[in-house]
């Protein structure tokens, strides 16, 4: 037992070693990688067809839809590889031809209250073309009947109008470059029905397949390719919009990086991490759109749905609405990351109790069950609790007023019009929000002071609150009545003037984690 123990350790050192130096990940390092910690492809994974073409290689893509992909494939379902096509070319040798396009996903985090880290070699990627080097080789894809979809994210400036020519190599912007890929496909297969793509991108903009589909049409008009492909463009092709949510923070730590490398037995230059949280809602009512997404049915995280306005209620309500109503409690408590606080036993106990008593209730509809909101307000507490991300409070407080306005003040007409009565810890985080916001001028910008930590303000109704907080005995009235905040008078609600400023004086009498901790106590007993 011993012996066979000793000669592992010399293999995987071996292994470990060539002319001295770590061995890097790539196709025939393979089967030398011996660990049982990491999830490796098989050959047969590595000879799929081409059956996505992707515009990027950001770590979202490479995290999520790519993360599907790849479980797909191990589980024989989807049974296709990503074309990735990247718009900038860097000049020396690149980590994904090194590496033979592989990468290292590590999922770190809780998923239903337990902790989760694996490792996978996801080999999704098959190639890697640039754009400005390889256009030619990118349009001939089209040509590859296998070819069914497209996956963007070329952040929010990526679907932009343009007078791109589709015959510039390449054309200039993503709708140009999309029009160019499609047109060169129309051609290939005869303007058939079944040569269509399904076209799914996951910029973070709303109604993004809408905006895209309106853009390439406009441009197919400038490059006048005619009434047939117009035709065949709005009729084969399938523009589904979709919403993506998982926290991708990509590299990891130096040292956290050469400890999983060691680990593992390999070093790997593209490795990224997520959190164990994915979603991907992709709207859809075609059972041909569902066919060639069949990577949907590997994983929960997909759903293909006729609409995909709850997916974005419920991230909007219980996830961004739930960080905003409690960013400047957490500052005020003296909690720097978002982790640090959730680790926090009676801040944690007020963020459950804020999602399950007052917005949940407030994003109920017929679409929405309260049990879809509870289940969606577990992950949220899974995801803020995470230890292996960094997430600072002050950065969600960037456009602290009108994320409240837009995430938030909605939710109060909503739980009034239910309940006829103060929603108290939204009132605690809006008189949180008043005391943060006490801020002091310096030259051009605003700053909060916080037990004597300075926090730059960068929010354009800062001058509205530095002017009343020149008289803190009307400041709470001048701030929930100003509709230039809030686009309604919130003194209007019944009983909310009166629970902001109570919670005021609490928070400046007391401190913040004595009144959560009171707060918490008294609705235990």
């Amino acid at each position: 037992m011993g012996g066979h123990h000793y000669r592992f350790k010399i293999a995987s050192f071996l292994a470990m070693t060539e002319i001295g130096r770590p061995m890097i990940l790539n196709k025939e390092n393979l089967n030398s990688i011996s660990s049982e910690k990491v999830t490796k492809p098989t050959a047969e994974i590595l000879a799929l067809p081409e059956k996505v073409i992707q515009f990027g290689t950001g770590v979202l893509l490479r995290g999520l839809p790519d993360y599907f992909i790849d479980k797909a494939n191990h589980q024989g379902i989807f049974n296709g590889r990503v074309l990735v096509v990247k718009s900038t070319s860097k000049g020396g040798a690149d980590a994904f031809s090194q590496q033979d396009n592989l990468y290292t996903l590590c999922v770190k985090g809780i998923e239903d209250g337990v902790n989760v880290a694996e490792n996978t070699i996801n080999s999704s990627i098959s190639r890697v073309l640039s754009a400005s080097q390889d256009w030619a080789e990118i349009l001939k894809a089209a040509n590859q009947p296998e070819m069914q979809v497209v996956i963007s994210n070329t952040t929010e400036v990526g679907i932009v109008k343009s007078e791109d020519k589709i015959t510039d190599n390449p054309p200039q912007s993503y709708p140009g470059k999309l029009l160019a890929f499609l047109h060169e496909r129309y051609k290939a297969f005869n303007g058939s029905a079944e040569s269509g793509m399904v076209i799914v991108p996951t910029e973070l903009i709303s109604d993004n397949a809408d905006k895209l589909k309106e853009i390439v049409l406009n441009l197919a008009i400038q490059n006048k390719l005619g009434w047939d492909f117009e035709n065949w463009l709005k009729t084969a092709n399938h523009f589904c919009k979709t919403l993506v949510d998982r926290i991708v923070p990509g590299k990891l730590p130096a040292a956290e990086q050469k400890a999983i490398e060691n680990e593992l037995g390999y070093e790997d230059e593209l490795m990224i991490m997520a959190e164990p949280f994915r979603l991907w809602a992709i709207e859809s009512s075609s059972e041909k759109v569902k066919d060639i997404l069949s990577f949907a049915k590997a994983d929960k995280g997909i759903f293909i749905v006729p609409s995909i306005d709850k997916f974005k209620e419920l991230k909007l309500r219980l996830l961004n609405g739930t960080h905003t109503i409690s960013c400047g409690l957490a500052i005020l408590a003296g909690f720097n990351t978002v982790k640090e606080a959730m680790a926090n036993e009676e801040f944690s106990a007020h963020v459950l109790k804020l999602m399950q008593d007052e917005i949940a209730p407030a994003v109920v509809n017929e679409d929405i069950t309260y049990d879809e909101a509870l289940a969606f307000a577990k992950s949220v507490i899974d995801r803020f609790s995470n230890p292996a991300l960094e997430h600072k409070w002050q950065a969600i407080t960037l456009n602290y007023t009108s994320k409240l306005q837009m995430r938030n003040m909605p939710l109060i007409r909503r739980y009034y019009a239910l309940k006829n009565e103060v929603p108290q810890l939204t009132a605690l985080g809006v008189a949180a929000y008043i005391l943060f916001m006490n801020v002091a001028k310096e030259g051009d910008v605003f700053v909060a002071n916080v037990a004597g930590k300075t926090y730059p303000i960068d929010d354009e109704f800062a001058g509205i609150l530095y002017e009343y907080w020149k008289n803190p005995e009307t400041v709470v009235d001048s701030t929930l009545g100003d509709r230039r905040l809030w686009d309604k008078n919130l003194n209007n609600y019944p009983g909310f003037n009166a629970a902001v400023k109570s919670y005021v004086d609490l928070l400046q009498n007391k401190g913040a984690k004595e009144t959560l901790g009171n707060l918490h106590s008294e609705r235990t007993i």
